[in-house]
């Protein structure tokens, strides 16, 4: 696996947000984002073999652990043995991606954040795939701009979504815009901030 880096903190965002997690972020990315905060991710990384990842993760207290990016599913083989081998030793597992590769093969167990990329990110994501989210899984709208947060409106209403909706300021934009955006729309999305961001943690 190209690892690009593993480390321990509080979750920032999504179904876990809070709590003490693992952070196993892959390096390799198939996307190019605008607002990107790990765009050091997205080349490069160590090469560890997965025995040598779940040794490592093992090693933490923490009962959740996050596989992120880059974009973790380019290597779906490796995640997925990863991720039967942590939630064999009594972890909770999610992953978030980025939209782009189908995640509905993924080990049952596996909580899925699908990133939905809007406009000012200058990429997209599959919708098509948003179907296949399950209750336990949950989808993020990154957004900064008034064109965001219609496009997700917009997807919101014209897609079936069965898991929990989040609306994710991008770091230092209009919080209260988009708070006011949410509440006028009565967007079925809970409002998000990083907390990670706000404590000073990676």
């Amino acid at each position: 696996m190209k690892i690009a880096e593993i480390f321990t903190s509080l979750q920032g965002e999504g179904l876990a947000s809070g709590y003490p997690t693992i952070f196993i972020r892959l390096a390799g990315c198939n996307l190019s984002c605008s607002y990107c905060d790990t765009p050091a991710s997205r080349q490069g990384g160590t090469d560890m073999d997965v025995s040598e990842v779940v040794a490592r993760v093992l090693l933490e207290k923490p009962h959740y652990v996050c596989i992120t990016g880059g974009e973790p599913l380019l290597q779906k083989n490796e995640v997925t043995v990863l991720s039967c081998q942590l939630m064999n030793a009594g972890k909770k597992v999610s992953i978030e991606t980025n939209g782009t590769v189908p995640f509905d093969d993924l080990p049952d167990g596996v909580s899925v954040c699908m990133d939905v990329k809007c406009p000012s990110s200058g990429e997209s994501s599959v919708v098509t795939l948003l179907p296949n989210l399950k209750s336990t899984d949950s989808v993020k709208f990154v957004v900064g701009t008034d064109e965001d947060l219609k496009y997700a409106e917009k997807i919101i209403h014209t897609h079936p979504i069965h898991a929990e909706i989040f609306i994710s300021p991008i770091y230092g934009t209009d919080y209260q815009q988009i708070a006011t955006y949410i509440l006028e729309k009565n967007l079925p999305a809970r409002m998000q901030l990083q907390l990670h961001k706000f404590i000073g943690l990676p």
